[in-house]
């Protein structure tokens, strides 16, 4: 049997039991790691330990650290509270202020993760405190973070015209940013209509109780609330103005807002969600490694060989979705515009349409737990029970997969092919 065959299998193996029992994916991941990797692919340890994620699991634990002390604090209820002023008490307008705000940022050069490292943990506070259902509020945030990401100032859309235009091919940075926002805004649109009345999987009373510790919401906020406000602000400031490490300027901001209040802050550690950090962690490392042989870059390589053009088109779509709901959007992108360019070069396909589709279908699945955006959404999610909540985000995340590259195909490659 091939390496590749035993490492794919491997990854669906450990996807069902995980799915299905109650072990975390992330120490199955972390376990197949590096059996697969020894054992059948021939990688040395420190081979395998370089895919482990340093920056996001950074991001990840500054990110929630810091807004569990602003919580803590009575901070995050006074940024609730003027969210709802903000739409004059219309609770319902939220995850589309939200989306906005998303699309906003990133469309003006913040990398989508970092967009949505700022918003969700305040988003999830919005579903928390006023009974919205948290999947379709975290999964709007990162929606209208990919509504922006293409845009000719977004990381995401200068990566992929700067590559085009390697090629001699011609996209236009329009029909990109329009495709990826369109897609995107009817998605939320779906999302919403669909899920909103859905049921939440809540935790019951008594495993809540403790999570409003001295809630200061009335009044004029304190010194140590305005302090947190200035923090923020910096994280924001310094995290788009200047593009420095999120995961640290949040670190360094909650450490210093627990120095100021110890006593209250005692417990904030607890704020940070470890086993999402395991389960991110394990599956990052090991869809790396299997990077790193090769196997990533063989699966697209068959698949642009299957034959007919819209064919191979609609299976490129469905494997950068796949894959990229395991692994990093940006390498995946990277790796599958070379693959697209000489099908694109010996056939008629529009050109703007499949790298279009291909955008689309790679960043639309980041919803996904095992993605940067899926787990602080499950990170930061309060007052639900998580095993189910992460099944939603699951369940979800596969419809997508499902069908997002099928609409992306339909609507980009071929009514121009």
């Amino acid at each position: 049997m091939s390496p590749e065959v035993i490492s794919i299998g491997a990854l669906l193996v450990m996807f069902v039991v995980g799915t299905v029992l109650p072990i975390n994916l992330g120490i199955l991941a972390f376990v197949a790691t590096f059996t697969v990797g020894t054992a059948s692919l021939g990688l040395t340890e420190d081979e395998i330990f370089e895919g482990f994620p340093v920056e996001l699991f950074l991001t990840i634990v500054g990110v929630t650290y810091l807004f569990s002390v602003a919580r803590r604090n009575g901070t995050i209820d006074l940024l609730v509270a003027a969210g709802v002023r903000l739409v004059r008490g219309k609770v319902a307008l939220i995850p589309w202020v939200l989306f906005l705000v998303a699309a906003l940022l990133t469309a003006f050069g913040t990398f989508t993760p970092a967009a949505v490292a700022i918003l969700v943990p305040v988003a999830m506070n919005f579903a928390y405190r006023y009974k919205l259902n948290p999947l379709v509020v975290g999964m709007m945030v990162i929606s209208g973070g990919h509504a922006g990401a293409f845009s000719p100032l977004a990381v995401s859309g200068a990566l992929v015209l700067g590559m085009v235009d390697k090629t001699g091919l011609h996209v236009s940075p329009v029909a990109l940013f329009t495709a990826s926002f369109v897609i995107n805004l009817v998605l939320s649109l779906l999302t919403y209509v669909l899920l909103a009345k859905r049921p939440v999987p809540l935790l019951d009373q008594d495993e809540t109780a403790g999570e409003d510790e001295d809630p200061a919401v009335s009044g004029r906020p304190d010194w140590r609330q305005w302090l947190t406000l200035a923090c923020l602000l910096g994280l924001v400031v310094g995290a788009l103005g200047f593009q420095l490490e999120i995961g640290f300027l949040a670190l360094v901001a909650g450490a210093l807002l627990a120095l100021v209040d110890m006593k209250r802050q005692e417990k904030a550690v607890d704020g940070i969600s470890w086993a999402t950090l395991l389960l991110v962690a394990g599956m990052m490392t090991y869809i790396a490694m299997l990077e790193k042989a090769g196997v990533i870059e063989e699966i697209s390589e068959h698949a642009a060989n299957l034959g007919a053009p819209l064919v191979v088109a609609l299976f490129l779509c469905f494997t950068v979705a796949v894959t990229s709901a395991f692994a990093s959007s940006t390498a995946i992108l990277t790796a599958i515009i070379p693959i697209a360019v000489p099908l694109l070069l010996s056939s008629h396909l529009s050109a703007a349409g499949l790298i279009a589709a291909l955008a689309v279908s790679t960043t639309i699945v980041d919803t996904s737990p095992f993605s940067t955006n899926g787990a602080l959404v499950l990170a930061n999610a309060r007052g639900v029970d998580a095993r189910r909540f992460y099944r939603q985000v699951i369940g979800y995340t596969g419809g997508i997969v499902a069908l997002g590259p099928v609409v992306a195909w339909g609507a980009l490659v071929l009514p121009w092919s």
